[in-house]
């Protein structure tokens, strides 16, 4: 039966580069580049359950057998905009990967997901997939990328996201139900969501400290 996984990365680097990344005063030049490290330690953990298959080669001494990716290759979706930051911390780990895109943005007033844009490949059937998006707020924008993959035949999707809120955790868990395998990589569940669904403590709205106000 499939079923939502939640992995919390608890390591002493994860808790100091988020500590820095919700204080106020860090400013954007600062901010993208701790999210670029910081998303490179989770992609450490999202990518442990990646598909490989044996390969043989010769070092300098001897035949040996190792390890290779499997095809096809993962594919790498970043959710507009503020998906974007986390983009090259994910490909640092996966190189071989290909690179999707997703534009998707919320409703302020019924915090509904609104997609707007996609470069994805009509077919992910057996296809490993890993979504970026900063913040798991009300859980909408997740459900709808999700759904996206899942419409293309991907059944097997890893959501990387800094802060996570247990409002959208479970909406994810509900909505994904027994469609496919979801896994979800976060540096932190904080507390709850405020009046305007923003995740508290948090950070703030994470396409803003990324690039700024536009």
């Amino acid at each position: 039966m499939c079923a939502m996984r939640l992995h919390v990365a608890d390591h002493p680097l994860v808790a100091h580069k988020l500590t820095v990344l919700r204080d106020e005063r860090t400013a954007s030049p600062t901010f993208r580049l701790l999210v670029d490290e910081l998303v490179t330690l989770l992609a450490y953990e999202a990518t442990r359950d990646v598909r490989t298959e044996p390969t043989v080669i010769q070092t300098p001494v001897t035949q040996t057998t190792g390890t290779k990716l499997a095809d096809p290759r993962p594919l790498v979706v970043p959710i507009l905009r503020a998906g974007l930051g986390m983009l090259e911390g994910m490909t640092r780990l996966l190189p071989t990967a290909e690179v999707g895109f997703l534009g998707m943005q919320r409703d302020e007033e019924t915090l509904e997901a609104i997609t707007y844009a996609n470069r994805l490949p009509d077919d992910l059937s057996g296809r490993q997939c890993f979504l970026l998006d900063p913040m798991l707020a009300t859980g909408a924008t997740l459900v709808a990328a999700i759904d996206f993959l899942f419409e293309r035949g991907a059944r097997d999707v890893t959501a990387v996201c800094l802060l996570a809120a247990p409002e959208g955790l479970k909406v994810l868990e509900d909505a994904v139900g027994d469609r496919g395998d979801l896994t979800v990589v976060v540096a932190s569940v904080d507390e709850r969501l405020n009046e305007n669904a923003y995740i508290v403590p948090g950070l703030g709205d994470a396409g803003d400290r990324l690039y700024g106000v536009v």
